[in-house]
């Protein structure tokens, strides 16, 4: 594995070559890199759902991949190396599981969480972060930023005591939210209102214990394929999909919908 990491470092150090590398490697920044890094974990999270170990494997690579060439920008810029940020990441890892690794054994899933928690609010005091919410990363998607928020907040006991109080909170907010479109106020409003509405359907999940950016990951991918069985009922039938009225629509949907209930699992 050692001799592995070593070529890789080595391919990507030829990539960055002032003279002899890629033109397109060598141009590239920390901010350049950024939205390739991102791609490549969300086709990490879609190679694991679709449980191809072949497929899950390559993505590995290619997020691996991030991580080495952003380390080599750092490295020529004197800031730290692909060694230091394997080294930092297995210090980090043995610090915050003495239960593991020191002499706090036995700790019980739960007892785990708060010490985990424990340490990283200290990590993030000893780096400056001195708010609640300090260090909740802004570039995650909403959904999931919006459950984050939820749970910082809910250590200082800013939160709900249970989901059914969030199920009136969601309630009131989409009322709200009625109410900015019965009144023809301003996209802005009408923007603030929906971002309120959201967020409490986020924590809602939270209390529920549910992933609300996997299960709107589950539905996106439920409406792509049932999309793409109305797509393959309308050309059997040789309609062109412009010409299909909301009622013929409505029809396709329910095959579809039917097609998927009946198919083999």
């Amino acid at each position: 594995m050692g001799q592995s990491i070593h070529q890789l470092l080595e391919i990507m150090r030829a990539l960055r070559d002032p003279t002899s590398g890629c033109a397109w490697d060598r141009e590239q920044t920390f901010e350049s890199i950024v939205p390739h890094t991102l791609e490549e974990a969300y086709e990490v999270a879609e190679a694991i759902g679709s449980a191809d170990a072949d497929r899950i494997r390559d993505e590995l690579g290619d997020l691996l991949f991030q991580v080495v060439f952003l380390s080599r920008i750092a490295e020529e810029r004197g800031l730290f190396t692909f060694d230091d940020v394997a080294r930092g990441i297995s210090e980090k890892l043995i610090r915050r599981h003495p239960h593991v690794f020191a002499e706090r054994a036995g700790l019980s899933a739960d007892e785990q969480t708060r010490a985990w928690e424990s340490f990283k609010a200290q990590e993030r005091a000893a780096s400056g972060d001195q708010g609640v919410l300090d260090g909740v990363a802004r570039a995650l998607p909403a959904l999931t930023r919006a459950v984050k928020l939820g749970k910082r907040a809910a250590r200082v006991n800013f939160d709900w005591p249970d989901a059914s109080g969030m199920r009136m909170k969601l309630d009131e907010e989409l009322a709200e939210f009625e109410t900015t479109l019965v009144g023809r106020e301003s996209v802005d409003r009408q923007h603030e209102e929906l971002g309120d509405l959201l967020f409490v359907i986020a924590n809602w999940a939270r209390h529920l214990r549910l992933d609300p950016e996997a299960a709107l990951r589950g539905s996106n991918q439920k409406f792509e394929r049932r999309f793409a069985e109305m797509e393959r009922l309308a050309a059997a039938a040789g309609t062109p999909l412009l010409e299909l009225d909301l009622d013929a629509w409505e029809r396709l949907w329910q095959q579809a919908k039917a097609a998927e209930r009946s198919s083999p699992v």
